[in-house]
């Protein structure tokens, strides 16, 4: 017997071992309680912010790529959607982007 062949064969007898599936089962479970967790965490903070900017009554250039880039964006990759998605579609990319002075000056001169 060649050494490729005893290496073959050990190969063969790890990848049919239940011991070697059992350990990528726990991987996979583990991955999806933290993907979970992540989603969770992410919708969390979308909804926080958006409610926070609707209230507000507008959202600054930072604020929106922030959202966008940083939570929104992974949020869907990762396979996120509904009420999250709703209030950025529906709420959020409809308010006035401007800076915080621009706002006040605007909100004093129309009083």
């Amino acid at each position: 017997m060649s050494t490729i062949e005893v290496i073959v064969a050990i190969v063969c007898a790890v990848i049919a071992s239940t011991g070697f599936w059992t350990f990528i089962q726990s991987l996979k479970k583990s991955k999806s309680a933290e993907t979970r967790m992540l989603m969770g965490l992410a919708h969390d903070r979308i909804m926080y912010l958006s409610m926070h900017y609707i209230k507000r009554g507008y959202i600054t250039k930072e604020e929106y790529e922030d959202l966008i880039t940083y939570l929104y964006e992974p949020y869907l990759e990762l396979g996120g959607n509904g009420s999250a998605r709703h209030i950025i579609e529906d709420q959020v990319d409809k308010l006035p982007v401007t800076s915080h002075e621009e706002w006040k000056t605007r909100k004093n001169v129309t009083k």
